[in-house]
């Protein structure tokens, strides 16, 4: 009963087959391997963006931080909302790829709304040259509380920075939740919404390691070669980041995968909510936060499930009735016989 994320289940034995059938004799080095050649197409003819820039790396770290970089001068500042992941969950690495560019959170949820978008960035660059300048803003979908943006709040946050002449990045590690959440077209969700530049997630997804970084504009195309090669993040034997994807990509397993695991949250919270949990937010992709007693959690830890409490839950606390928060993720490989087991121990 493994709910703490979707980074902990195994690769997909697609995948990893993938990868076996790559290990064969000898591939060009540095991303001019054939299995490079094949994703490039696949990725440009899903988002129907022939001219598209693709690029591979191995952490969805390394693909918003150096998306970021290439969008961001180092006197700019990336508007994004308080929980985005490039906030609390990357080491400042945005910051330090781009050169020294902040961050500016735009107040509000995990889904930014466009008017305190519009704020945020109009009260920026109003300093001169004693502060930062306007720069790209960032975009999680599906977000860190299991949000989706649909696609008109998506083109309302571009309108916004189009406005102020910006670019608009969409870090998209669980994209593919979202994608079948909304069941639309990879383009729509993405440069016909107006989004510039795509961190595109593997990992949590099935992969062994591998995130795709996609520049619907390819005039920046050159300067994010160099800053993957300078950020140490280019591999040499590249082959296996392109077996990965490219297994990933065949036969539409990212979003088979993507559906799988949506499917398993839905259980999950269908019988969450027949059990009178109260949910935090409202699930949409694969994450559930919910909240049930202490007592509870006691009983589901007790019996080998795991799971992270939310804020400051504490299982030691004196009260067995006092309810307490939880974040449960769901991926691909969850048994539905796992989900009722632990559905049973409420």
């Amino acid at each position: 009963m493994f709910f703490a994320s979707d980074n902990s289940g195994p690769v997909h034995p697609d995948i990893m087959a993938a990868l076996a059938d790559a290990n064969t004799g000898h591939a060009w080095a540095y991303g001019d391997d054939a299995l490079m050649d094949e994703v490039r197409t696949r990725l440009r003819d899903i988002f129907e963006a022939p001219e598209a820039a693709v690029y591979l790396v191995a952490t969805g770290t390394a693909a918003n931080a150096l998306a970021l970089a290439t969008l961001c001068q180092p006197y700019e500042t990336v508007f994004c909302s308080p929980v985005a992941h490039i906030h609390e969950d990357e080491c400042n690495a945005p910051e330090f790829f781009t050169g020294g560019a902040k961050l500016t959170l735009v107040p509000g949820g995990d889904r930014m709304s466009a008017d305190a978008l519009r704020a945020a960035i109009a009260a920026e660059g109003t300093r001169g040259v004693h502060g930062p300048k306007r720069g790209p803003v960032s975009i999680t979908q599906a977000t860190e509380r299991g949000g989706v943006y649909a696609l008109d709040d998506l083109r309302a946050l571009t309108g916004v920075a189009r406005e102020f002449g910006l670019p608009v990045h969409m870090d998209g590690a669980r994209m593919a939740n979202a994608l079948v959440t909304l069941g639309c077209s990879p383009a729509e969700m993405t440069w016909k919404s107006g989004i510039d530049a795509l961190s595109l997630g593997g990992t949590k997804n099935g992969c062994m390691g591998v995130e795709a970084v996609i520049l619907f504009e390819p005039s920046k195309a050159w300067e994010f070669e160099l800053r993957r090669k300078r950020g140490a993040h280019l591999f040499s034997k590249h082959r296996y980041l392109s077996a990965q994807m490219a297994a990933y990509l065949r036969d539409d397993l990212w979003l088979t995968t993507a559906r799988q695991a949506n499917s398993n949250c839905a259980r999950l919270a269908e019988g969450l909510r027949a059990k009178g949990a109260e949910f935090l937010f409202k699930p949409q992709a694969n994450i559930v936060f919910a909240s049930f007693p202490r007592a509870t959690h006691r009983r589901l830890h007790d019996a080998g499930a795991q799971y992270h409490l939310w804020g400051s839950a504490d299982l030691d606390g004196p009260d067995e009735a006092e309810m307490l928060a939880c974040r449960l993720v769901c991926d691909w490989s969850i048994p539905q016989s796992e989900i009722d087991r632990f559905l049973a121990l409420l």
